[in-house]
């Protein structure tokens, strides 16, 4: 295991971050069920996209978290309908990316890479396609 300067994990942040990931695709799905009217074809595709790819990565980062640390105490806080869903979307990109820090190996970055992707692809579709 390659280590980001020889950092201990935060297994406690960590388990905080997953439930927390978990419940924001859930507030994705609930904005999906709920858009209406113009553009909203449009939004509910780019939401349709993210979730095809956001849970399997999800997976992938407890189960390789869970492999290197044990059993994670994960709680999946109540996902609410968010009220604006970009600036939603770009907090919450925010908010993993703070996260980074929480992991002691690099090939965690990677899969947070992979979860950034695909948010900065909705986001711009969100922004941009109507």
């Amino acid at each position: 295991m390659s280590s980001k300067d020889s950092k201990k994990a935060d297994t406690a942040k960590i388990a905080e971050l997953l439930g927390n990931m978990f419940s924001h695709n859930t507030s994705l799905k609930l904005f999906h069920w709920w858009i209406t009217g113009r553009g909203s074809y449009a939004e509910h595709i780019a939401i349709d996209q993210a979730l095809e790819s956001l849970p399997d990565i999800l997976d992938r980062l407890t189960e390789t978290s869970m492999a290197l640390y044990g059993d994670l105490k994960i709680t999946v806080p109540k996902a609410t309908r968010p009220e604006n869903l970009v600036d939603h979307c770009q907090a919450f990109y925010d908010y993993v990316e703070d996260s980074r820090e929480f992991f002691s190996e690099n090939f965690s970055d990677s899969i947070i890479d992979d979860w950034q992707e695909t948010k900065q692809q909705l986001l711009y579709r969100l922004r941009r396609l109507q």
